[in-house]
């Protein structure tokens, strides 16, 4: 996901991605916790997903 497909977004498509994010991160911590997640990269990838929607959520804010 790319910085500039989520300025294109509103607030509220933003705080729906960001939750289905986070839901996602937990889900491969349960898999990490319970030795079945095989790509560990993909925990990585999530978690610089959710900077990304964070930080264009505050640029938003701000203007």
């Amino acid at each position: 996901m790319k910085a500039t497909e989520l300025r294109g977004k509103d607030q509220a498509a933003l705080q729906q991605e960001l939750n289905e994010l986070l839901k996602a991160q937990f889900g491969l911590r349960m898999q990490i916790a319970t030795q079945q997640l095989t790509n560990t990269a993909q925990l990585k990838k999530v978690r610089r997903d959710i900077a990304r929607v964070k930080t264009v959520m505050t640029q938003k804010e701000a203007k």
